[in-house]
């Protein structure tokens, strides 16, 4: 089925606020701008495929660290190891904190490999012209931005649980290392979703 796109009929729309423009195909001296917010306005976001490859694979690398070196160290009685995050949810079941433990998981382990997956999908489908309903990629698009919201729930957790477990040597936990790769590779899949077109999904140009 041949979609009908705002391309075809000489239309775009402001990526800021969103306004309907008729396509002036401004030329190498004029760049057209909304009316409304002034924002500049394009037809499409041309090189937004490489641009969210670069950074979806800069968040798996940078995910390696996150995941193999110490996330946090939870400390009772002066003693306590630094964790990775497996080891920082076992250490959480261990202590009981089962509802810390499954958001830290939720947060650290499913959302962002979700998060990653469904770009690469969404990628793959427009680069390779998969025969996959646009509805449902753009679906999977709006599930990919919803998830980003809560990307950055791990260290926030982190970071509180750090200031409301701070009894000095009786119990403490702090945050280490790899909560900085593991906040570094949220930002890039939060921004390899900003910089995807999504526009790509219902059009081949």
């Amino acid at each position: 089925m041949q979609w009908l796109s705002a391309k075809s009929v000489g239309l775009t729309q402001c990526p800021v606020c969103h306004k309907r423009l008729r396509w002036m195909a401004p030329g190498p001296d004029f760049r057209q701008r909304c009316p409304r917010c002034g924002a500049g306005v394009r037809q499409r976001h041309y090189g937004s495929i490489g641009q969210s490859w670069a950074l979806t694979l800069t968040a798996l690398i940078l995910l390696i660290p996150a995941n193999l070196l110490p996330i946090m160290t939870v400390s009772q009685f002066g003693e306590g190891e630094p964790s990775t995050i497996m080891g920082g949810v076992a250490l959480l079941l261990h202590h009981g904190m089962i509802p810390i433990a499954l958001i830290v998981f939720i947060a650290s382990i499913a959302v962002p490999f979700l998060k990653i997956s469904g770009i690469v999908v969404l990628l793959l489908s427009v680069q390779f012209r998969w025969r996959v309903s646009p509805r449902q990629r753009t679906l999977m698009y709006r599930m990919v931005e919803y998830i980003g919201k809560w990307s950055m729930l791990d260290i926030f957790v982190i970071a509180i649980t750090a200031k409301l477990v701070d009894m000095g040597k009786i119990a403490s936990i702090e945050g280490n290392t790899a909560a900085v790769y593991f906040g570094l590779a949220v930002v890039m899949t939060m921004l390899a979703a900003m910089v995807f077109d999504q526009r790509l999904i219902w059009t081949d140009s």
